[in-house]
């Protein structure tokens, strides 16, 4: 994971960023658990990313992020937000979601 939220640059950054948010929200151990990543797209194109994370005992948690804010907001497993927080700069596109 990231040391910070500076250190998130990359979408692999940002996915190690988020799982370990996600399971540290519902006090889960971050290396039993797998968070799913699915492309986001509006008229074919990539506007965003949704990660899910499938928890124990029919708990899921999810996260998005938006390309064009910059920001990724956080859902409990209530599917309440419980949090938003923008990413103080862009990501690097490079390496392939999902």
């Amino acid at each position: 994971m990231p040391d910070s939220l500076n250190s998130v640059r990359t979408v692999d950054d940002l996915r190690s960023f988020v799982h370990t948010s996600l399971c540290e929200r519902e006090n889960l151990l971050d290396e039993q658990f797998q968070t799913q990543v699915y492309e986001l797209t509006r008229g074919g194109t990539l506007c965003g990313l949704q990660f899910h994370l499938q928890g124990p005992r029919s708990v899921k948690l999810s996260a998005i992020w938006t390309i064009r804010q910059n920001v990724v907001y956080f859902y409990d497993a209530q599917g309440e937000r419980y949090t938003k927080v923008r990413l103080p700069q862009r990501l690097s596109m490079d390496s392939a979601a999902a």
